[in-house]
């Protein structure tokens, strides 16, 4: 059974008059193929402050999806660490919960000792 991860971006408010992002809202997600479909996601928000006249600015309207998830990314690092090994440690972190759901259910089994097969 694989699993795989996804990372979205569910929403962003950015200001209209000059297309300033000021808030982030994101998730991963982790799931299996097959059935059942065994998931684990996490997900935040990601306030930002912003210089329209910056030089790296990006407006609104001229945003990748690839451009707001690096800034996810770059903000979830934890000491030494750079944006990448963040990302990398979310998936794992998703990644080990869904094979821990997996473990738990083929350890168990539903059903009556007296009901035949």
């Amino acid at each position: 059974m694989a699993i795989n991860t996804s990372w979205n971006i569910e929403k962003m408010t950015h200001k209209d008059s000059d297309g300033g992002v000021t808030l982030v809202h994101w998730s991963c997600v982790a799931s299996s193929d097959g059935t059942p479909v065994y998931s684990a996601t996490e997900a935040g928000k990601l306030k930002l402050t912003y210089d329209a006249s910056a030089a790296d600015f990006i407006p609104y309207d001229d945003l990748t999806k690839d451009n707001v998830l690096g800034w996810v990314y770059d903000s979830l690092r934890e000491e030494g660490e750079t944006a990448d090994e963040a990302k990398t440690r979310i998936e794992l972190e998703r990644f080990t919960k869904v094979q821990d759901q997996i473990s738990r259910a083929s350890s168990y089994s539903d059903g009556l000792p007296w009901a035949s097969s």
